[in-house]
C-alpha cells in the first residue's frame, strides 16, 4: 500500500499519529511534500464522513482556551471526538504556539478523545 493511501486510510480511521503527520505534511513547504499533501487532501475528501469545523479568535485573555476547555470537554463526554488547532498568528518567530493554550487546556489536552496541535 502506497504511503499516502495507508495515512489517509488511518487518518479516516481517527489515528492521531496519523493526524500528527498529516498536518505535518500538509504545513511542510517542501515541493514533494505539496504534492503528497494535496494526493492526501483528495482521498480524505472523498471519505463520507462529516466533521463541523467551529473558528475562534480574539484579543489575548478573553477567554478562547476556557471556552474551548469547557466546550471540547462536554463534546468529549458526549463521545465525540475533538481536535483543536490553535494558531497564534502575533508569534513571528513560529507563525503560532499553543504552550499557553496546552497549559490551560489541561483536562482536554489529556483527554484520549481530544487533539490538541
Amino acid at each position: 500500500m502506497h504511503d499516502i493511501d495507508k495515512m489517509a486510510t488511518n487518518l479516516i480511521n481517527g489515528d492521531r499519529r496519523a493526524l500528527s503527520r498529516a498536518i505535518t505534511l500538509v504545513e511542510s513547504s517542501r515541493a514533494d511534500h505539496r504534492t503528497s499533501a494535496m494526493e492526501l487532501i483528495e482521498q480524505v475528501a472523498k471519505s463520507q464522513r462529516r466533521a463541523l469545523r467551529i473558528g475562534l479568535s480574539g484579543t489575548p485573555g478573553v477567554g478562547k482556551s476556557t471556552f474551548i476547555e469547557s466546550f471540547g470537554t462536554m463534546l468529549t463526554a458526549l463521545g465525540m471526538r475533538v481536535a483543536v488547532l490553535a494558531v497564534d498568528p502575533s508569534s513571528a518567530r513560529s507563525g503560532g504556539s499553543i504552550l499557553g493554550d496546552k497549559t490551560r487546556m489541561d483536562h482536554l489536552s489529556r483527554n484520549p478523545n481530544a487533539f490538541i496541535r
